[in-house]
């Protein structure tokens, strides 16, 4: 008798072991999360922090999420392979930083939730049947800003200009809607756009020196190529003194003479509260809306605008973050 009650004591304890264990307070009930991100630079770097940090603030730390850490390095074959390693390992969830990242996932996943951030617009990446309604394993946050603004910030910083350059990367369909907007502005308002593409960051100093006395200045929309090689293309125009506007404001702390855009830490932390809810059971990727940002950081870079010979006006000045 005592030796069944014995065994019965332990057979207790491990079911209660096994019963905590399944309340989080071990590594096995941790959710385990994969961030896939295109490359390194500013605002990808400021979105991944910031959507860890939405996952905290919404109750998932670290006792309660293992993040599984993927960065393609610009390289396609790269995030092929990080597709086919997270489709084995089948983590709970899946935050794609970038169109590109978002795509590849999304064309070969359809079993695990998609959660995006830096991407412009999931509809027209196909990522979704619709952005009100997305019907499909994805959804997340929207980085689209005003192209209007930034167009209008750059005559205001070069009120005669009449012909801009335009540069961007071909592969990225991100960058192709943001151009294409952009062009319609300069039609509407009679600015000529002389216009240029690279496939990589390779192409990057010849086609700038294209613009060179060509163009009144240059815009260059959140394109992840351009945005990683950004001050090979400064090192061109600062010599040969065009300035640039960037569809980021995180371009202006890298040497663009400015940038209005939103704030990509906080749409990152605004993409892991939908992560939240999801990984809480509370919602479904398909039923759950694209999210976008209204508030927009302009800044202005003051070494930039006196190597250019600009004279900032003071009442942009005077609303902007001005940096050296």
């Amino acid at each position: 008798m005592k030796q069944w009650i014995k065994t019965a004591a332990i057979g207790a304890m491990v079911l209660a072991a096994m019963a905590g264990a399944g309340c989080g307070n071990g590594e096995g009930a941790k959710k385990q999360v994969a961030l896939v991100q295109l490359m390194e630079h500013k605002a990808l770097d400021e979105a991944n922090q910031g959507f860890r940090d939405g996952l905290k603030e919404n109750g998932f730390d670290d006792s309660k999420v293992s993040f599984i850490q993927e960065n393609a390095q610009g390289d396609q074959s790269n995030l092929a392979s990080i597709v086919t390693r997270l489709k084995e390992k089948k983590p709970d969830l899946v935050c794609a930083i970038s169109t590109p990242a978002a795509q590849n996932l999304a064309n070969e996943i359809h079993d695990i939730p998609i959660v995006g951030t830096a991407i412009t617009d999931y509809q027209q990446a196909k990522l979704v049947d619709s952005n009100e309604k997305p019907g499909r394993n994805v959804t997340g946050v929207s980085d689209m800003s005003s192209v209007e603004a930034q167009m209008k910030l750059g005559l205001s910083l070069v009120p005669n200009a009449k012909k801009v350059g335009l540069i961007y990367s071909s592969s990225e369909i991100n960058s192709q809607i943001q151009a294409d907007r952009m062009k319609k502005y300069c039609k509407d308002n009679h600015i000529e756009v002389m216009e240029k593409t690279v496939t990589s960051i390779n192409d990057l100093q010849q086609v700038a020196e294209a613009f060179a006395g060509n163009v009144d200045f240059i815009y260059v929309p959140t394109d992840n190529v351009i945005s990683s090689a950004l001050p090979a293309l400064i090192k061109v125009t600062d010599e040969a003194k065009i300035p640039v506007i960037g569809g980021d404001s995180n371009m202006a702390k890298n040497g663009a003479l400015a940038g209005v855009s939103i704030n990509y830490y906080r749409l990152g932390e605004q993409a892991g509260a939908m992560a939240a809810k999801i990984l809480s059971g509370k919602a479904k990727p398909a039923d759950m809306p694209i999210e976008y940002q209204k508030d927009m950081d302009l800044v202005i870079n003051k070494k930039s605008a006196e190597i250019l010979g600009i004279t900032v006006p003071k009442e942009l000045a005077d609303k902007a973050e001005m940096i050296q």
